[in-house]
């Protein structure tokens, strides 16, 4: 009675069972060397680091780039940026150009003279340029006081100059006294001067499309000009203009009939080119399959 009170105080230790130990032997034999488990292996003890010495007068102290804490650093945000109005309106303009059909008379403006040419017409322009504000100053000045001494001003020839202004170039055109005419490629709105070229080819007058506004604009001492004209030239550079007329009809005037016909624009992107392939060759496939 005893006994059986005390085990019941202080029961055995369970048994481990025989059976089960076999089986995880068999198992483990079965599956083979790679699958029993490895003993742990033993941790190298370390070198001992040599602790480096720092100034105590100069502590460490890591930024924190939370909100409202350190300055950020400096990144390219460039994919980021909204660009100006006007820039995205002139890259849009321009994809439109390309997408969009374009008459012809639009289109001739996007042929201009080619560059030795236009170099050439340009240095006969500078030997033209008109007088500045400074200059006219100048030469008032200069001819007052000769009239307050002589009594008159003693009288002068007409300067030669080039001719600006599109109100005063049409009429120059119209009265056949043009002798030859630049035209700005890039003069927005386009129809201040998309009648210029027709009207040049109906008067016989020879003309040519260059670039561009800001440049013919330097000559005349202007920010911009849609057209510079040239009535008249001194002795030593007619055969200079003879030459430059004779480069430009070949440019413009004999091909009047192609600049006519030619539509411009309908250059697609990739994305839709490489969809319009792509529709091409399954239209293709079911075709060879009929």
């Amino acid at each position: 009675m005893l006994f059986s009170f005390c085990c019941s105080l202080f029961p055995p230790p369970p048994r481990r069972c025989s059976c089960s130990s076999s089986r995880r032997r068999v198992v483990f034999a079965f599956l083979g060397s790679a699958c029993v488990p490895k003993a742990p292996a033993k941790k190298v003890a370390a070198a001992a680091k040599t602790k480096k010495t720092t100034n105590p007068l100069f502590e460490k102290s890591p930024r924190n780039f939370g909100i409202g804490q350190a300055v950020q650093p400096k990144r390219d945000l460039t994919r980021f940026v909204k660009w100006p109005e006007y820039v995205r309106l002139q890259r849009q303009k321009t994809i439109l150009r390309q997408r969009l059909k374009v008459p012809p008379a639009v289109n001739q403006f996007s042929k201009t003279l080619d560059k030795n040419t236009a170099v050439q017409a340009f240095k006969l322009l500078a030997k033209y340029r008109p007088e500045t504000a400074v200059e006219k100053k100048a030469r008032l000045t200069a001819a007052a006081e000769s009239k307050i001494e002589q009594g008159s001003v003693p009288p002068t020839k007409k300067p030669v100059f080039v001719k600006y202004g599109i109100n005063h170039i049409t009429a120059l055109v119209e009265a056949k006294a043009a002798q030859l005419v630049l035209i700005a490629h890039d003069v927005d709105p386009i129809e201040i001067v998309v009648f210029l070229p027709a009207l040049c080819r109906k008067m016989g007058v020879p003309y040519a499309i260059v670039k561009s506004k800001s440049r013919l604009g330097a000559v005349v001492h202007k920010k911009t000009a849609t057209a510079l004209a040239i009535t008249d030239v001194r002795s030593e550079d007619k055969h200079e203009l003879a030459a430059l007329i004779s480069a430009v009809k070949g440019n413009f005037i004999e091909n009047t009939e192609e600049s006519r016909k030619q539509w411009g624009g309908g250059v697609m992107g990739r994305k839709s080119n490489d969809a319009s392939a792509k529709r091409a060759k399954i239209r293709a496939k079911e075709l060879a399959h009929k």
